[in-house]
């Protein structure tokens, strides 16, 4: 059970005091010194909570930072683009191309749509060398920008997945970086989103809905305020609460996949993205660290799965209309983790999509097939 969380803090917004949670921050240069009280720190911060602060000012850790701060300026450059230029290949997989605004469902629930336009980038496709992304990137020169944004959130994650085997006593094989090796197909992203300032979207285009994210590790990057979490157990948080941006750290958090692999001893966030300041862009970078695609794992339903089998799931229950996720169990979208408390009252107040029911609507996970 996950300890009381205090909240230090409070931030005004929507007209209300919205709790700040405070969290670990972990040491990178320790972490790669495989320091033994920051493996402790880091491994407590997963079994107990779920994320973490991860501090990059350090040698070690600069090189990340400034690849983001590129990669930012990359991010510019392709969002203000014209959008047929950005959509030239559309969504190539779930995993690799651009998905526009309004793909998926909003932070608010029912009736909302996203907010933010995002471009993927698979690890697989630049490590093969010809990665299919669209022209005001490849015409611009800055593959070489994503490729060393890449390696380096690779190397981070990696670090940080070797420090939780060593935590965990696993040896040999059974360690967990032993199921994502590089030359392994995986379903591994980088991920640029651009949420727009509400005077574009709309007000039922916004933000993005409360999850849990596929990942084993999600390595994320934003300056600027927005993300909330829900701490785990019955820590006493009644309602989702604000990250707040940290100079020089990135946010990590365990997703599914991880807490797959730790036989549910570790905890994967809940969270989710609002419009904090709706007339600014917002801009963050996700680094998605996923498993190979054939490691094998038992979910929250007990079924066993691949990793990924888990991938497509989940990402097809992201992008099904608000009911039919009302009607597919919390394990799909929250990774079997529960809540204690509830959403803001705004969610309640916006209208239910007029949708119809499906015919045969699917009212519990489809069965899978696993071969030996």
């Amino acid at each position: 059970m996950a300890p009381q969380v205090d909240a230090p803090k409070t931030v005004e917004w929507q007209g209300k005091r919205v709790p700040v949670w405070s969290m670990r921050t972990v040491d990178y240069g320790l972490l790669l010194s495989q320091d033994p009280a920051e493996v402790d720190n880091v491994l407590k911060a997963c079994l107990e909570d779920g994320y973490f602060y991860l501090n990059l000012n350090n040698i070690d850790g600069r090189r990340m930072l400034g690849d983001q701060q590129e990669t930012l300026k990359l991010m510019h450059r392709f969002f203000e683009s014209p959008i047929e230029q950005k959509n030239e290949f559309g969504l190539i997989s779930s995993h690799l191309g651009y998905e526009p605004q309004g793909s998926r469902t909003g932070a608010f629930g029912a009736g909302t749509k996203d907010g933010y336009e995002m471009l993927k980038v698979s690890r697989d496709e630049i490590q093969r060398g010809s990665p299919k992304v669209p022209s005001p990137i490849k015409n611009n020169g800055d593959l070489g920008i994503l490729e060393n944004s890449i390696g380096s959130c690779n190397t981070i994650t990696k670090v940080i997945l070797s420090a939780l085997s060593t935590g965990m006593g696993l040896v040999g094989a059974s360690r967990y970086e032993n199921h994502h090796r590089n030359d392994k197909p995986s379903t591994t992203t980088l991920s640029m989103m651009h949420y727009l300032p509400s005077e574009i979207t709309g007000p039922k285009e916004v933000g993005h809905q409360k999850h849990t994210d596929i990942s084993s590790l999600t390595l994320l990057f934003s300056e600027q305020w927005g993300l909330q979490v829900r701490p785990p157990g019955t820590c006493g948080a009644r309602e989702m609460g604000f990250v707040e941006p940290k100079k020089g750290c990135a946010f990590v958090h365990v997703g599914d996949s991880l807490r797959f692999a730790s036989g549910m001893k570790m905890q994967s966030c809940i969270h989710r993205v609002v419009p904090f300041d709706p007339k600014e862009h917002r801009y963050s970078i996700a680094y998605f660290l996923r498993a190979e695609d054939d490691t094998m794992f038992m979910d929250s339903e007990g079924r066993y799965v691949t990793a990924g089998q888990w991938h497509d799931q989940k990402f097809k229950a992201f992008t099904d209309p608000w009911m039919y996720q009302l009607q597919a169990p919390k394990t799909m979208i929250l990774g079997g983790m529960t809540e204690d408390g509830e959403d803001d009252p705004l969610q309640q107040e916006i209208e239910p999509a007029s949708e119809p029911s499906p015919v045969g609507a699917k009212a519990q996970l489809a069965p899978v097939s696993v071969h030996a």
